[in-house]
């Protein structure tokens, strides 16, 4: 079975600052920046409302400037290690803010040269007698004023990076613990599974060696997806055909007693779901509806697509109560199931139990996602 190509990850510890989320997130801890520098004790208290206005307007220039600077630059940084990529970050974030403090000093000259109207910075300590607009001189005001800019920019850029770095590491490692668990659930192959299988595949080469062939290599397909690679998804037409051989192998052994149903024909076999999935689902239909039965019984697995939503479903017949061999519990196997879909589609599927009068039913909901489309969310 083909190996679906995992979704490509970026080491780099900054988020993407391109994401509206992120830009949100800009915007209101600039805000709250803001609220703070105007409410220090040694910022002028004239014009509060003004002062928080024109505090807000320059730290949100100098944050979405940086923001989108780090965006255009992502890709670059991204071939660079994580401490390059965050000194380079740090020099834009001074670069841009030296820029948006230039910008803003001479915007505002002719205001602070004329004493009859309000200094638009008075925080920068400007004198009023500065001289003509454009006379481009460093006054130690201007001095003043750019160094206590890049000085709050230069802490809020550390704290930012730092909080960044550490996100970024708790991530990696949370993916890492997430991974290895969804290897630990996926490779569960009941062991009795696997000996039913080799006294088949056994008791078929004398008497039928291209039957006890097929049989051997579709077991051999089984493994080589529960030994796979947890990170790779599977998609639903290779899901189906991992069931398809998993039951053929079950057929060689429980023959008329097991009867097969298949109605998935309009499910759109590129979406994506965790390997070997809905095997373990039909494992435990034949281990606790078909084998117990003395008749046997009938498994059915159905798909319906819509609302770009994929919901399959596993039903099986139950041995009637007091049936000799008949087993109760099956919480291992669907358990299993519940935990690798919540890790693969966080709060977004679901695997519901309907246990009916000699019926009972697993159905597996989640939304359709396909490769590409997995790609553009990282």
């Amino acid at each position: 079975m083909p190996a679906t190509t995992p979704p490509s990850r970026t080491d780099l510890f900054l988020p993407d600052f391109c994401g509206m989320r992120m830009v949100f997130a800009v915007v209101v801890v600039g805000e709250l920046l803001a609220i703070v520098l105007t409410l220090n004790p040694g910022v002028s208290a004239r014009g509060g409302f003004q002062e928080l206005a024109l505090s807000s307007l320059f730290i949100q220039w100098a944050g979405l400037g940086s923001s989108a600077v780090l965006c255009l630059a992502r890709r670059p940084l991204e071939r660079l290690g994580n401490i390059s990529a965050a000194a380079v970050s740090y020099l834009i974030i001074l670069a841009v803010t030296m820029a948006v403090s230039e910008a803003a000093w001479w915007m505002v000259l002719p205001k602070l040269a004329d004493p009859e109207l309000s200094p638009l910075w008075e925080f920068g300590h400007g004198p009023a007698g500065l001289g003509p607009p454009h006379a481009v001189v460093l006054t130690p005001g201007h001095l003043e004023f750019l160094l206590r800019n890049l000085g709050i920019a230069a802490v809020v850029a550390l704290v930012a990076l730092r909080y960044f770095y550490i996100q970024h590491q708790w991530r990696v490692r949370a993916d890492s613990e997430a991974q290895a668990r969804i290897q630990a659930l996926q490779s569960r192959i009941r062991p009795h599974f696997l000996f039913n299988s080799m006294n088949t595949i056994a008791s078929l080469a004398r008497s039928e060696p291209a039957l006890a062939e097929q049989v051997t290599e579709d077991l051999a397909s089984l493994f080589r997806v529960s030994l796979g690679d947890a990170r790779v998804p599977g998609t639903v037409a290779q899901e189906l055909e991992v069931c398809r051989q998993y039951l053929r192998i079950e057929a060689q052994r429980l023959g008329e007693r097991l009867v097969v149903e298949e109605d998935a024909l309009g499910l759109p076999g590129d979406g994506l779901l965790p390997a070997l999935t809905l095997q373990p689902l039909l494992e435990n239909a034949i281990y606790h509806g078909v084998e117990p039965a003395p008749d046997g019984g009938r498994v059915v697995v159905s798909g319906l697509f819509r609302d770009e939503r994929i919901v399959i479903s596993v039903e099986n017949t139950v041995p009637k109560a007091g049936v000799r061999g008949r087993r109760d519990g099956n919480a291992m196997a669907l358990d299993n199931v519940r935990q690798r879909m919540e890790a693969f589609f966080p709060g977004e599927a679901r695997v519901e139990l309907f246990p009916e009068e000699g019926l009972f039913r697993v159905e597996v909901e989640f939304p359709y996602r396909t490769a590409s489309v997995e790609d553009s969310h990282r």
